[in-house]
Formats: structure tokens, sequence, C-alpha cells
């Protein structure tokens, strides 16, 4: 007798679904067992950290996990790490989370906001509490451009600014403090073998940013603030090729002061920046680098823009009332300048007090 002939049914037939069907889900690792560290130099994609819980001061090498996109990890990112966080020769953990930035320092790559390369805005530093503007007064002498650049920058990202003046046996500071007398701008004076306890007391407790140009003692200082600087910049260098460039930073620790528990603070070496393109700051925003104008420019007209072409401007006759000092408004109306790439105004040829 033949064999009967099976009769399938839908319970027999296997359908195989669609890579578009499969199910996907964007939950991430909670990485509870991650740990918090401070970032400290970055490196070509290699970044630099140390712990912030004090178990320990190597230096650990981390790079950027995917997850994170294209957020951008830059020197004061307070990060979670996760992986072999030891700090020991040849190992690497991986950056999983960038916590909310307190403060954010920026500049423009130029002024003019004509092409993309003006445009593009730099993250210098994240999380900074104080930009310190070190000037010298004398050899080179002080340069009010680039110290107003300085103010508007810090103020623009709401971190106080403190003035340094380096080289006070060669020359006074009253000029300059007499150009920023309406600000109220604290400062501290620098010689050479002087004390710097004054300095250490603002710096304590906080994540501070050095800036200066060229030949205004700010290596010199960082020195003296960190003995061992020079080794310090070694060990963290080494995440790369083993060189510390001019164009990175980099936060080195402040060591205690005696047997004071007080937090010594940090500092943020910024060698390769000299200037602050102000592009990204609104015209308006330029004016926090000068509120000593401020109140003689509410009774302008709405569109007026403060320039000397502006013939109604009201700022004219407050200087000329002997209410603000007429370099000042020089000064603003400069950086309006430059923002609108009119002319070549660099803080290299800034005038001189």
């Amino acid at each position: 007798m033949p064999a009967r002939k099976r009769e399938y049914d839908e319970d027999d037939v296997r359908i195989r679904p669609g890579r578009s069907s499969r199910p996907r889900t964007r939950t991430r690792p909670k990485h509870d067992d991650a740990v918090d560290a401070l970032v400290i130099t970055v490196d070509r994609g290699r970044y630099g950290c140390v712990r912030e819980d004090g178990g320990g001061t190597e230096v650990i090498t981390a790079m950027r996990a995917r997850e994170l996109g294209r957020k951008s990890v830059v020197v004061g990112d307070r990060v979670a790490l996760v992986g072999d966080s030891s700090g020991a020769a040849g190992t690497l953990a991986r950056i999983v989370r960038i916590s909310e930035r307190t403060s954010v320092l920026r500049r423009t790559a130029d002024d003019d906001d004509t092409t993309p390369e003006g445009r593009l805005e730099r993250v210098v530093v994240a999380n900074a509490d104080q930009l310190v503007i070190v000037s010298a007064l004398s050899d080179p002498p002080p340069r009010t451009g680039f110290i107003d650049r300085c103010l508007v920058a810090a103020y623009d990202a709401d971190i106080e600014p403190l003035l340094c003046l380096t080289k006070a046996d060669l020359a006074g500071p009253e000029q300059v403090l007499g150009y920023y007398a309406e600000l109220d701008l604290p400062h501290v004076l620098v010689r050479p073998g002087s004390d710097l306890d004054e300095l250490r007391g603002r710096l304590a407790g906080r994540i501070s940013v050095l800036v200066g140009h060229s030949g205004v003692g700010k290596s010199t200082l960082v020195n003296r603030l960190v003995p061992d600087a020079l080794r310090a910049v070694g060990v963290v260098s080494a995440i790369g090729k083993g060189r510390h460039t001019s164009t990175s930073a980099v936060a080195l620790r402040l060591p205690p002061v005696g047997k004071s528990r007080k937090d010594p603070g940090w500092i943020i070496d910024t060698p390769g920046i000299r200037s602050f393109g102000l592009a990204h700051v609104s015209a308006e925003s330029l004016l926090h680098g000068f509120p000593d104008l401020v109140e003689g420019t509410l009774e302008d007209q709405p569109n007026c823009g403060h320039t000397a072409a502006d013939g109604d401007c009201r700022l004219d006759a407050w200087v000329a009332e002997g209410k603000a000092d007429e370099r000042r408004l020089v000064s603003y109306r400069r950086l309006l300048s430059s923002r609108a790439g009119e002319g070549d105004v660099r803080d290299n040829i800034a005038e001189e007090v």
C-alpha cells in the first residue's frame, strides 16, 4: 500500500525575520563601577586623566568610548572611566561619560566671521573657575588689547578674571591699574624672588587657566608654582609620542602649602593660546568686558552699533564727560571692528599702555 502523502499546515512553515525587523534597543550599560576622573591633557585621541576620589595619583591613559558619539573631550572635563584605571604602563581605560560642564572657555580661530575658519569655535578648557591673565609691566610692555580680549572671553564664559602683573621690579603698575580702575579688577604683583603667597591664596581650591604672551614670564611663574612642572609635563606627554607641543594645554596640580589640608587647586597652562578670537561673541556680549561703558549705552538708539561711524553714539559724550577712560572706548571699538572683519587688528599690534 503506497504511503499516504503528508499534508502541511501553517505550523510547519518557519519564517526567518528580515534584518530590518530584528528588535533593536538603545539601552546602554550603566557603568555603575566607573571611576570619576579629571582630564589633564589631550594628545591625538588619547586622554591623560587622574582619579578624583583619591584612589591614586598615577596618570591614567584613556580613549573615548564609541557610545559618546561626537562629543568632544577637553582638558578640565570631569569624566567617568571603565577598564584598567591603574595607570600602569601599557594599560588603557575608556571614557564612557562626560559630566555637565560648569563653564566653557572658548575662542574663535580668527576674528573674521565671513570665512568658515573664522567662525570655527574651539573649546579651550572646561570647568575652569578663574582666568589668570599674565602680563609683564615691562620688557615686553603691557598690552591692554590682549588683556581686554581675555576679559571679554572670561566674562562671556562666566569665569572670574585675575590680572597677574609680572616683572614688577622693572616698572610700577599704576598705569595699567588706572586703565582698569572702573572694573575693580583683582590683581597680584610678582617680582623675581618674591613669595607667591598672595597668588597661591587666590588659586587655592580652584581650577585656574593661565594665559599670556611670550616673554611675560608665564613659564617661569608656572615652574615656581609647581617646582616639578617639567617632570609632570613629561609624564602626561608620554600618552602620545613622548613630546609636549606648544599647542597643547596641560593641567598641573598645585603642591600643598606647608601642613595645610586645604585644596591647593589646579592650574592649566595654555602655551599655545596667545590671543582670543572673539567672532563667537556677540557685539552686545562684548560689553561684558567693558562694564564701565555699559551705562553710557543706555541712552543710545536701539540700533546704535556703538562704532565711530555712529555719529549719535552716546559713548562719545559719556567719555567727554569724564565718566570713562577714552582708551577704553577705543579698545571696545577696536574689538567691534576686528570682530566684523574690518582690517587686521590682532593682539600683537595692540596699543601699549
